[in-house]
């Protein structure tokens, strides 16, 4: 080592693994001149590949050649902890060495603070220093690029680990893009297990031990082997795949050292900060310990321990229960009880004493059935109240009890549903049915999940789209989504993003019209958001929905979640109180009921009751239930904009539910209002075709009126629409217009003013726009009819028979027209003549000794229309020409 040279120095921790040797390699490229130490390697495998096969690319010391003193820069990758780097930790803490951190795992108390740090939560540490490598445009050799990419696809378990990343895939891409050899790759990620290691999983899988820690199945596997067994990591990870488990510690004592091996696939055991406490560390989904001087009875006696501490209840009953609960009055006749559990579609009803508030546990009676209503009104006792057959034996939960207890309490009392207490207030009910969802559904192993989220919500998938959230929203809105859950949280309620926001997140296109949703007074939470942001509220009561008005003009819509009901078919819903389930519950289609999670701690959690993931992913419309077109026929409307939009199809059984729906004749009951603003959606669509199409496969134009039908004409006149509106859009004219009104001029065209008058009332138009689509649209296409039969058009007829008319009815006449060259003079009329002005005026006209008077008018027309023909061009031409008019 030559003295005197300040050198910068590249390390890892000990027991290298590959990621760690991929990591110093691709330091070594961001830091040319710079020298490795190589710790220990983690396993045989890895060394013998090392030594034999890729020495070569490393500039590597021995530690005991470095003089620390000349050491002015200090590289750390793939850790930042002082205990994992041996003697150069000492490095780490002078003052006038530069320490530069490269790491993707979880911050610790004591990490190693450094000058520079890059510290992202990828799968593998290599990933990060790729993409420096790809942003920086240094070269690698093949052989780089194979020994990084070994580092990716072990530290991901070939991107199979849920820990895995978009960068992950990003890097690996990078590196197969500059030669790297996926077969070397394959060859060191493929272990082959000795006989050794096969008798170390076989004693693993049989010392397991299932302990029930807070709802949660954590398994502990403890054994002592006399000899040092390597890729006991390995093996550990190999054993939770096969066994399917969700959480495992792994207790192997070697000789008089202890190695604890920790993964987890829930949220609820980050095993790195658990380890951490042993003094150990890695990521929240995978971590070890090395212990010394304790037997392996105390070191599995103290992890149990801090498991108790360290792992939350995964399932509480707030978590699970239906809110609100659903009563009845003990006075209420059977009869009504049974109107009520229709309404809501339930089973059970919690009866309460008709005086007092009647969430108060004092005045719960018990609960009755659907069964025992339906009997008592078999036996005409419709009239008598609940009360005389109610079961008054009930027994309660409180709100943060966990998993067990609820089960043992509906098991052993026999209870259809369980109230949940808070506070001396029922704030909610657990069901039987919701106890056997969760059952199953944790009995077949789909609590596997991404780390960050929060299986919150019983029955529902959820997953982490925090990274999906940041790619494809601005600052800006994600800044304001933070805000409304951290505002939320600070008064007491739960506040969900929902609707089409979330859907085209995941559909890839933008929309910024934001549906919140609030557990709780939403009218309360806009209230104080908007004081709070110097924003404006208007707030509706009747159905508890407000809109926040920013400073700068963007709106927010805010709703209490909130269940509906409809007193009968097409009726407008009846709204009253709910939770976030009951809320998507009553919405439209399944692809509408994501949401995603604001409150801190669970940012960017997504929750998905109704499958509506998969049925995007299955490009499927599908109601949620099979009275959804009943309650509200209009919903038929949407399936067809949504299929059409989204190049979706409408499912086969919600396809049926329409034609039956159609069939039953349910949109007799809907005002033409609703059905209009409908139908005027799927008109204000980018191309309204294929829907009006669909809409007449389904025979849903008659609804609309009769006599409306798709025929080859009129579809011959929707396609020359659309192409007039192309073509007008192109023109970039500032001059709004309502597309939704040239197709719709189309859609009518065949019929005679007695009748557009007629749909236009159905449809309940104010009476401009039946004037519009009637008298006014006759006259158009009389106008139409002239200018076709004119041979000789001068611009100043064409003027004069154009400008009478809106900008939709001379697109409408441009569509309908038979010759090329009407279509000619019509867009010559748009591009050009509708511009033309005349220079003159009154005062020129008096200054040349006229006298005001009907003249004047009758002159400025004379040299418009001069003007409009080419006849004068300048203003010396049209004074010229008014002198000669005038004479």
């Amino acid at each position: 080592m030559e003295k005197n040279k300040k050198l910068t120095i590249i390390t890892t921790h000990f027991n290298a693994d590959y990621d760690a040797i991929a990591s110093l390699l691709a330091a070594q490229k961001l830091y040319p001149g710079s020298c490795l130490v190589l710790p220990g390697f983690n396993e045989k495998n890895l060394r013998n590949f090392f030594i034999q096969s890729m020495s070569y690319l490393f500039n590597v010391v021995n530690i005991k050649d470095i003089d620390f003193d000349q050491i002015e820069r200090l590289v750390l990758v793939d850790t930042r902890q002082p205990g994992r780097i041996g003697a150069l930790a000492a490095v780490a803490e002078k003052k006038d060495v530069e320490i530069h951190i490269y790491d993707h795992h979880p911050p610790m108390p004591n990490d190693i603070k450094g000058d520079y740090e890059v510290i992202q939560s990828t799968g593998s540490a290599v990933a990060i220093l790729t993409e420096i490598i790809k942003n920086k445009n240094i070269d690698i050799s093949p052989d780089e690029a194979t020994v990084m990419s070994i580092g990716i696809y072990e530290d991901t378990g070939s991107f199979t680990y849920s820990s895995t990343t978009e960068k992950d895939f990003l890097a690996a891409a990078f590196l197969l893009s500059r030669g790297a050899n996926l077969d070397i790759v394959s060859q060191m990620i493929a272990r082959d297990i000795n006989s050794q290691q096969v008798e170390l999983l076989n004693d693993l899988i049989q010392a397991a031990m299932h302990n029930n820690i807070n709802g949660v199945n954590v398994v502990i596997s403890s054994i002592v082997i006399d000899t040092y067994i390597p890729d006991v990591a390995f093996l550990v990870q190999k054993m939770m795949n096969m066994e399917k488990l969700n959480v495992i510690f792994a207790i192997v004592q070697m000789g008089n050292k202890i190695y604890v091996v920790a993964r987890s696939k829930l949220p609820e055991v980050a095993v790195g900060s658990i380890l951490a406490l042993l003094g150990g560390g890695g990521h929240a989904f995978a971590a070890a310990a090395t212990i010394r001087d304790k037997t392996i009875a105390q070191t599995e006696q103290q992890l149990l321990e801090i498991l108790k501490k360290k792992i939350k209840p995964l399932h509480l009953a707030k978590d699970i229960m239906s809110s609100p609960p659903i009563t009845v009055n003990a006075d209420v006749s059977c009869k009504d009880a049974n109107n009520l559990l229709t309404r809501y579609n339930v089973n059970t009803l919690l009866v309460t004493k008709s005086s007092g508030t009647t969430d108060l546990l004092n005045n719960l009676v018990g609960f009755i059935s659907r069964q025992v209503i339906e009997k008592a009104l078999f036996h005409k006792l419709g009239e008598s109240p609940v009360a005389d057959y109610t079961t008054t034996e009930i027994a309660i939960v409180m709100s943060d009890v966990d998993l067990p207890e609820i089960q043992q309490k509906i098991i052993e009392n026999k209870q259809r549903l369980l109230p949940v207490v808070e506070n001396g207030r029922i704030k909610g009910v657990i069901t039987r049915t919701d106890l056997l969802d969760l059952m199953v559904k944790n009995s077949i192993n789909k609590n596997s999940q991404l780390p960050g989220t929060i299986e919150q919500y019983a029955s529902a998938r959820t997953r982490n789209v925090i990274n999906l959230m940041r790619e494809r929203l601005s600052k800006h809105i994600l800044d304001m989504l933070e805000s409304i859950g951290q505002i939320a949280d600070e008064a007491g309620y739960k506040a969900f993003v929902v609707g089409g926001f979330v859907r085209d997140l995941f559909l890839y296109k933008k929309n910024e019209d934001i549906d919140i949703v609030i557990e709780g007074d939403g009218i309360a939470f806009a209230k104080q958001y908007a004081k709070l942001i110097g924003g404006r509220v208007h707030y509706y009561k009747k159905f508890r929905t407000a809109v926040i008005t920013l400073p700068d003009g963007f709106k927010i819509d805010v709703a209490s979640a909130r269940l509906e009901y409809y007193k009968f078919p097409a009726a407008l819903p009846t709204v009253e109180m709910g939770s976030i389930k009951l809320d998507l519950f009553r919405r439209d289609f399944t692809i509408n009921t994501l949401t995603i999670q604001l409150a801190p701690g669970k940012f960017g959690t997504l929750i998905d009751f109704f499958s509506g993931h998969r049925d995007i992913k299955d490009k499927t419309i599908r109601v949620l239930h099979n009275l959804s077109f009943v309650e509200d026929p209009t919903r038929v409307f949407r399936a067809i904009r949504f299929e059409q939009r989204f190049d979706f199809t409408i499912g086969k059984l919600t396809s049926n539910l329409i034609k039956n729906t159609i069939k039953m004749d349910i949109f007799k009951n809907l005002s033409g209002r609703r059905v209009f603003s409908e139908f005027r959606q799927i008109l204000e669509e980018e191309n309204p075709l294929p829907a009006i199409k669909r809409m007449d496969d389904y025979n849903l134009l008659k609804i609309i009126h009769h006599d409306i039908n798709l025929n080859k004409k009129t579809e011959k006149l929707l396609n020359a629409v659309k192409n007039v509106l192309s073509w007008y859009d192109l023109l970039f004219i500032e001059e709004s217009y309502m597309q939704w009104a040239v197709y719709f001029l189309a859609l009518i065209s065949h019929t005679n003013k007695e009748m557009s008058n007629e749909i236009c009332k159905k449809l309940g138009l104010p009476e401009a726009l039946n004037t519009f689509f009637s008298k006014k649209r006759i006259k158009a296409e009389q106008a139409l009819f002239d200018l076709e039969k004119n041979r000789l058009l001068s611009n100043s007829i064409i003027y004069k028979q154009l400008s009478l008319f809106k900008t939709e009815l001379i697109l409408y006449m441009m569509a309908s027209a038979r010759e090329e060259r009407i279509q000619k003079t019509i867009s010559g009329y748009f591009t050009k003549l509708r511009y033309i002005k005349t220079s003159i005026t009154g005062n020129d006209l008096i200054k040349i000794g006229l006298q005001p008077g009907p003249l004047f008018k009758e002159i400025i027309q004379a040299v418009f229309d001069a003007k409009l023909n080419n006849i004068v061009k300048t203003h010396k031409d049209e004074l010229e020409f008014i002198n000669n008019y005038v004479s």
